[in-house]
């Protein structure tokens, strides 16, 4: 891990989690700017990018890092960045995604709420469209 986010770690992240969760094009990503939209737009995915200066376009990336920051890393004292990597993503892997639930979701979690939608059939409004 490297003390900025220059453009190859966010696209290898970015990577990572497509080899991972193997998302269906038409994922809505909440990037910051940077030079990785040509993958966004390879895999179908709709980019979710703010005006520069205006958080408030992108309102749920923002509240997810001011709850992993109030939650999480103000509560503790790192020794290192290795330490605060693994400490971070196992709050986002096994307790954000998975324990912590979300009103806007109906009260699940994350990964609860995920199965449930992959499980129903999509709505047809129109068999034109």
């Amino acid at each position: 891990m490297v003390p900025s986010m220059p453009a190859k770690l966010v696209c290898t992240a970015l990577h990572m989690a497509i080899q991972q969760r193997q998302p269906a094009p038409g994922l809505i990503v909440h990037p910051d700017r940077g030079q990785y939209q040509v993958l966004l737009v390879k895999h179908g995915f709709i980019c979710n990018m703010s005006r520069k200066g205006n958080c408030w376009d992108n309102v749920m990336a923002e509240r997810f890092f001011r709850n992993l920051k109030m939650e999480r890393v103000w509560q503790r004292k790192y020794a290192n960045q290795t330490q605060a990597k693994t400490d971070i993503t196992a709050y986002i892997v096994e307790f954000y995604n998975c324990n912590r639930i979300q009103s806007v979701l109906g009260n699940l979690s994350p990964s609860v709420f995920e199965q449930n939608r992959a499980a129903k059939k999509p709505i047809v409004v129109s068999e034109i469209t």
